[in-house]
């Protein structure tokens, strides 16, 4: 493992990702990893772990997100924290909802969610790397956003540092739930 602290970190983008293909042309992209536990649950099943665990002020963000972008025509994606634990990760299949996003692939080691509309095409990939035999993993979530518009280039001047909070913030707080 490459992180002692189990905080947060800034990675690069695993080996053999799904996501490489969608770097080209990005306008933005980063890759954030933290080592957890992983109790056997699936690339998706951390993310629906993690968006549970989502801090309250990520929400509030997330709620004047909606409303600002309905005076502009952008959908309201709701909370990341308003994910299901229902339903079991594995049982996702491509085009399905998962919290604010849309499956598009599902395996065991990496889960591509994201959302598509006429100003961006945003991807995640979350990525979980095995340590050995034990309950450990190298848990990486990758963000790709390809700009359409001059909507979307203008929605992504608040988004860009917002993300660079709200994504260690989340990752952190999934972190010492599993503690």
């Amino acid at each position: 493992m490459t992180n002692n602290t189990n905080r947060p970190f800034e990675a690069a983008l695993p080996e053999g990702s799904r996501a490489t293909s969608l770097l080209a042309g990005a306008d933005f992209h980063d890759t954030w990893g933290v080592e957890a536990q992983t109790r056997g649950q699936s690339a998706l099943g951390l993310f629906i772990q993690a968006a549970a665990c989502t801090p309250h002020w990520v929400d509030v963000c997330m709620d004047l997100r909606n409303r600002a972008g309905a005076l502009v025509g952008l959908k309201n994606l709701g909370r990341l924290a308003s994910v299901s634990g229902s339903k079991p990760a594995e049982d996702y299949k491509a085009g399905e909802r998962v919290s604010i996003f849309t499956v598009f692939e599902n395996s065991f080691e990496e889960a591509l969610i994201g959302d598509k509309d006429k100003h961006l095409d945003v991807f995640l990939s979350i990525h979980r790397a095995q340590d050995g035999e034990n309950d450990r993993a190298l848990v990486r979530v990758t963000t790709i956003v390809h700009v359409k518009n001059t909507l979307g280039r203008i929605y992504m001047l608040p988004v860009r540092p917002m993300h660079r909070l709200i994504a260690p913030a989340v990752l952190e707080a999934f972190n010492s739930h599993q503690a």
